[in-house]
C-alpha cells in the first residue's frame, strides 16, 4: 500500500535546511524531515513512525520505500539534529517512535507535567468537607435508580485542584458549573474567591455567559450567593493577554493569572499551544475546571489535547487524573422522540446502519435524509430550502433581531473547497436570494450579509471562527456596520473597513461551527469520499441542532465517513499515563 504526503513548500525548505545544517544529504532523511515538519499542519502534535515504517509513501509523485521501524530510527538518530527526550535540537525522537519537532515535544512534555502537577497538588487534603445539606439541596433533581453524575462532577470540583467534565451537548455541564460556583461561594471564606471563566471563541463565550445568568435565578441558594456568581465570560486569549502581533500572552510563569479559580468551556476546541499557555499562567494553588465534549472534532490546530486528558484517566481510573474525569451521560435536552440524540449516539458508536436507519424513518420530523449525488440535485435542493429558511432572516427590524433569527438555521460542510463546499455554497446561496430579490445588492458588503471571522485580531477582541452580520447602523447614519455578539452577552459594531480577514456565512464548515448551537442544521456531504469525512465530524454536526437535522449526501459516503475515525498523532496520553518513563 502507498501512502500519500503532499509536500508543502514550508516543509521542503525546513528539510533542506535541516539537512543542510547536518551536512547530510539523505533522500530518505530528508523525506522524513519534511514529514515532521507537515505533522502539525495537519493537526498532528508528531510524526508515528510505526504508521509508516516498511511503507511506500508517494511524495508529490516520487515513490520512496521506507525501511523496518528499526532502520528508521537508526538512521534519525545517526544526524546530529535528532536529539532524545531532555535534549536540546531541532527535532526530537522519543521511546514511542513518535518524532516531533522539538517546540511541539516541549509544550506536550511541559503540559504533561503540569496537568500531573495539578492533579497531584495537595492543597486540598483529604477530602474537602462540603455540606450533604447544601449538595442535597442544589442537586435536589436526582433521578430514580441512577447515580447522579452531575452530584458525583460538583464533589469532584469542589475536591480537586484539576476536574474535567465531559459529556455531550445537554447532559448539564453548564448546570453543574452553576451549581458548582453556588457550593463553593457558600463555603467558609467563598466569597472571597477569585474565580474566572472563559470559552475558546467570542460566540462560545456569549453562549456560556447566556446560560449561567439564566441558570443562577433558579437555584436554591441565597441571594448573596446568587449575585456572587461571575456574570462575565472572555475569550481564553483575552483571558491570557494576547498580543497583537506578538506570539506570546501577557500572563503566564512569571506573571500568572490572578485568579483562585479558572473555568474554561468548550475545552475540545482547544489546541496543544493554547492549552499549554493556559497551564503555564495557572498560579500553583489555583483550580481549573474544563468542561467540553470529547467525541467532538478536534482542534482545528494541532492536538486532541482534551481527548488525551480523558483517554488517560479512562485508562487509569484509580490515577489522581482518573478521580479528576467525570463523564455525564444522562441527555436532558434530547428526548427519545426526537431522534437526535439517538443519531448522535449511533454515528459516535459507529453504528452507520442504525444512523441510516434513523434518518430515513418516518417516526422522528427532527430527522431528514436526503440521497443527492450530483451538483445538479444540489443547487435544486438548495433552491427549494434557503428562500423558505432565510426569508424571515431578511425581514429583520434589528441587529439584534437579525442576529437572533440567523442562528435558527444554517447550512454546514465538510469541506471548504468545490461546490459541496462552503465556497461554493455560499455563492450558490447568494445567487439563489438575489433572483428572489431577498437580496436586491450587487455589491460584496449588503444588509444581512452573514460573516464568519477567518483571523484573530486582539485589538477588536474578534477570533477566528466569531460569526456577525453587516446591518444598517441608525446611530452612523444609517451606514452597514458589522455587528458581533460580546462576550458579556450584549452586541457591538464595528466599521467593516477595521474587520480582520473574513467571509460569507451562510454556509460553514462544522469545525468552524464548533462552540454554536442552531435550531436547525443542514449538513452537506460531498459526493466523494475524503480523508476529513468521519464520525466525529457527522457528530459534531449533528449535536450543533436543537430542534432538526438534515444530511444530504450519499448513502456509501454516510457509511464510510460513521467508520472512520479520526487518529491524531500525539504522545501526551502516553506521557499523562508514564510520567516517569522519559523526562
Amino acid at each position: 500500500m502507498i501512502s500519500e504526503f503532499h509536500e508543502r513548500l514550508i516543509d521542503r525548505h525546513f528539510a533542506a535546511y535541516i539537512s543542510g545544517i547536518d551536512g547530510k544529504r539523505d533522500e530518505l532523511f530528508t523525506l522524513l524531515l519534511s514529514m515532521a515538519s507537515s505533522a502539525p499542519g495537519s493537526g498532528h502534535v508528531c510524526l508515528d513512525l510505526e504508521d509508516i515504517a516498511d511503507r511506500k509513501i508517494n511524495a508529490d509523485g516520487k515513490v520512496i520505500q521506507l525501511p523496518d521501524l528499526d532502520t528508521v530510527r537508526k538512521i534519525l538518530l545517526s544526524h546530529p539534529s535528532i536529539a532524545v527526550p531532555g535534549e536540546f535540537r531541532p527535532l526530537v525522537l522519543d521511546s514511542g517512535n513518535r518524532l516531533y519537532l522539538y517546540r511541539y515535544w516541549r509544550y506536550e512534555h511541559d503540559l504533561a507535567c503540569a496537568i500531573l502537577a495539578k492533579g497531584a497538588n495537595g492543597i486540598f487534603h483529604g477530602k474537602q468537607e462540603i455540606p450533604s445539606e447544601a449538595l442535597d439541596r442544589l442537586f435536589a433533581d436526582s433521578f430514580n435508580g441512577e447515580e447522579n453524575r452531575q452530584k458525583t462532577a460538583a464533589v469532584t470540583a469542589l475536591t480537586r485542584p484539576f476536574c474535567v467534565i465531559t459529556g455531550g451537548p445537554g447532559t448539564g455541564k453548564t448546570s453543574t458549573v452553576v451549581r458548582v460556583l453556588a457550593l463553593l461561594l457558600e463555603q467558609k471564606k467563598g466569597m472571597n474567591l477569585r474565580i474566572a471563566m472563559a470559552a475558546p471563541t467570542g460566540k462560545a463565550a456569549a453562549r456560556l455567559k447566556a446560560s449561567v445568568n439564566a441558570m443562577r435565578s433558579d437555584l436554591d441558594c441565597p441571594e448573596s450567593v446568587k449575585d456572587a456568581i461571575p456574570g462575565s465570560v472572555v475569550t481564553l486569549h483575552r483571558l491570557l493577554g494576547g498580543r497583537s502581533g506578538k506570539g506570546a500572552f501577557r500572563h503566564g510563569i512569571i506573571n500568572p493569572l490572578p485568579f483562585d479559580m479558572v473555568i474554561v468551556d468548550e475545552a475540545s476546541m482547544i489546541a496543544l499551544p493554547l492549552m499549554n499557555a493556559l497551564f503555564s499562567a495557572l498560579q500553583p494553588e489555583a483550580r481549573l475546571l474544563l468542561l467540553g465534549d470529547r467525541d467532538q472534532l478536534a482542534s482545528v490546530e494541532a492536538g486532541a489535547v482534551l481527548g488525551d486528558i480523558c483517554s488517560a484517566g479512562e485508562a487509569d481510573p484509580d490515577s489522581s487524573l482518573g478521580r479528576s474525569v467525570v463523564v455525564l451521560e444522562k441527555n436532558y435536552r434530547f428526548s427519545k422522540e426526537s431522534g437526535i440524540g439517538e443519531l448522535s449516539q449511533a454515528v459516535n458508536a459507529g453504528r452507520g446502519r442504525e444512523a441510516m436507519n434513523l434518518l430515513e424513518s418516518t417516526e422522528s420530523s427532527a430527522l431528514f435524509w436526503q440521497e443527492i449525488s450530483t451538483r445538479r440535485e444540489l443547487t435544486k435542493l438548495l433552491g427549494e430550502r434557503v428562500i423558505s429558511r432565510y426569508s424571515s432572516y431578511f425581514e429583520s427590524t434589528s441587529p439584534a433581531d437579525a442576529l437572533e433569527r440567523f442562528e435558527r438555521f444554517r447550512i454546514l460542510a465538510a469541506l471548504r473547497d468545490g461546490p459541496f463546499g462552503v465556497i461554493g455554497l455560499n455563492f450558490e446561496i447568494e445567487r439563489m436570494l438575489r433572483r428572489s430579490n431577498l437580496l436586491s445588492s450587487s455589491e460584496v458588503d449588503y444588509r444581512c450579509r452573514p460573516l464568519l471571522v477567518t483571523a484573530n485580531d486582539y485589538t477588536l477582541q474578534l477570533f477566528n471562527g466569531d460569526t456577525g452580520i453587516l446591518f444598517p447602523d441608525v446611530s452612523h447614519g444609517g451606514a452597514l456596520r458589522a455587528f458581533f455578539y460580546s462576550s458579556d452577552g450584549g452586541i457591538r459594531s464595528i466599521a467593516p473597513v477595521r474587520l480582520p480577514r473574513h467571509e460569507t456565512a451562510f454556509a460553514m464548515t462544522v469545525h468552524k461551527s464548533q462552540g454554536s448551537e442552531f435550531e436547525r442544521v443542514v449538513l452537506v456531504l460531498p459526493n466523494i469520499d475524503s480523508e476529513i469525512l468521519s464520525r466525529e465530524l457527522l457528530y459534531t454536526a449533528i449535536t450543533r441542532a436543537k430542534k432538526g437535522v438534515e444530511i444530504w449526501g450519499g448513502r456509501q459516503i454516510f457509511g464510510s465517513a460513521v467508520k472512520r475515525k479520526i487518529k491524531r498523532c500525539s504522545g501526551l496520553a502516553d506521557a499523562l499515563l508514564h510520567a516517569d518513563d522519559e523526562q
